[in-house]
């Protein structure tokens, strides 16, 4: 059976692309969203040789993890590759890198264009694996918390964010039309838990805060998601080309949220909630050869 939000990969990375030049100027949510991980590496004694941005953007996460951790090998990646032009442009602006020049010996090792439903990179190889806003891209949770799983370091450290359901209830309910998706499917954070303990990892601690930005009217909002790429990429979507009548149509139901009336200065809400997560991977378990069995001694 044909699931409805399936991501079609190939249009969310071409969204993705098209949105690099306007991606900072409008992701102020995503700004927010990092600063308070970050504070919350304030909290963890944690001095990694390796971390993984997984889902970098336009790579203002690896540029603050590289200055937090001057020594560490910062990898960025993301499956659209104008997006990993723009964090090169970056570091490049920063200063950082000749840095990671230094330590890589190659300027373009440090840049990975790929999914991270299959990471390209060796067992074991990160210390901290770091993904800001990105997993709600994923096709399959699991799948990609078991690859964040394998590609970690025993007793590195996953910390992530990303969306959860009650994400744009807003304009869930203005663009709602029968048989079709108008925004993703965003996973609870308690499945997300659960995810994390069948993947292997130990202890995951998970929170919840929601954040309401507010615009004039919907155009505005649909140009903020726009600007970060954020399209509807679902297979359940809509197809064609829209008419004035629908656009209409979804103005007229949005308005039911504002807060207070138009003439005010009243507002139109778009709700996000964002999960923050963060889990250890343990020590790899010893494996003993078949029949054979641990005898302890006491003195």
């Amino acid at each position: 059976m044909l699931d409805q939000y399936h991501i079609d990969k190939k249009r969310a990375r071409a969204s993705f692309g098209r949105a690099a030049e306007t991606y900072d100027a409008a992701a102020i949510l995503q700004k927010l969203v990092r600063d308070e991980m970050l504070s919350r590496l304030d909290l963890v004694n944690i001095n990694p040789h390796s971390i993984l941005d997984a889902g970098c953007g336009t790579g203002a996460g690896s540029q603050a993890l590289q200055k937090r951790f001057t020594k560490a090998q910062v990898v960025s990646l993301d499956f659209a590759m104008p997006m990993l032009q723009k964090t090169r442009s970056t570091k490049r602006q920063s200063g950082l890198m000749h840095q990671v020049k230094s330590i890589f010996g190659n300027a373009n090792s440090h840049c990975l264009c790929a999914d991270i439903e299959a990471l390209p990179l060796a067992t074991a190889s990160i210390g901290l694996l770091w993904s800001n806003l990105a997993i709600q891209w994923c096709n399959d949770l699991d799948v990609a918390l078991q690859e964040f799983h394998r590609v970690l370091q025993p007793e590195g450290l996953l910390m992530f964010s990303t969306f959860g359901p009650d994400t744009l209830k807003e304009l869930r309910v203005a663009t709602a039309q029968e048989n079709t998706t108008s925004v993703s499917r965003f996973i609870d954070m308690h499945d997300i838990g659960d995810a994390l303990v069948r993947a292997g990892f130990s202890a995951p601690v998970l929170d919840v805060e929601r954040f309401t930005l507010t615009y004039d009217d919907v155009k505005s909002v649909m140009r903020d998601l726009k600007s970060i790429g954020a399209h509807n990429a679902t297979d359940g979507r809509a197809r064609g080309l829209h008419g004035r009548g629908f656009l209409q149509k979804i103005e007229a139901v949005y308005e039911q949220f504002r807060a207070g009336t138009k003439s005010d200065g009243g507002k139109l809400p778009a709700t996000f909630e964002v999960v923050y997560g963060h889990a250890w991977r343990g020590q790899d378990k010893k494996v003993l050869p078949d029949g054979a069995h641990v005898v302890h001694f006491h003195q």
